[in-house]
């Protein structure tokens, strides 16, 4: 085993509140099979939604272009990953 593959990563995501934001950054996963290790959601009094990933077994370039990706839709305001 490659040692991306036993790193702990976390994506986070600021989103707005929209009700597909946790479905859009979820599915992201589903293409590529994976089961992430836990999830975290949170709607926040000033109208930002709050998503944390954590994945293992994931290369650090995947969850990269899985980031980048996230950027592009449109009710995502930031999306990065850190290893945990």
């Amino acid at each position: 085993m490659c040692p991306d593959e036993l790193s702990l990563l976390r994506l986070r995501v600021i989103a707005d509140a929209d009700p597909g934001a946790l479905a859009r950054v979820l599915e992201r996963f589903q293409n590529l099979n994976v089961l992430p290790r836990s999830v975290t959601a949170e709607l926040c009094t000033a109208g930002a939604f709050h998503v944390q990933v954590d994945i293992a077994g994931v290369a650090e370039s995947t969850l990269t272009t899985i980031a980048a990706k996230l950027g592009e839709i449109p009710c995502i305001q930031n999306a990065y990953w850190h290893r945990v």
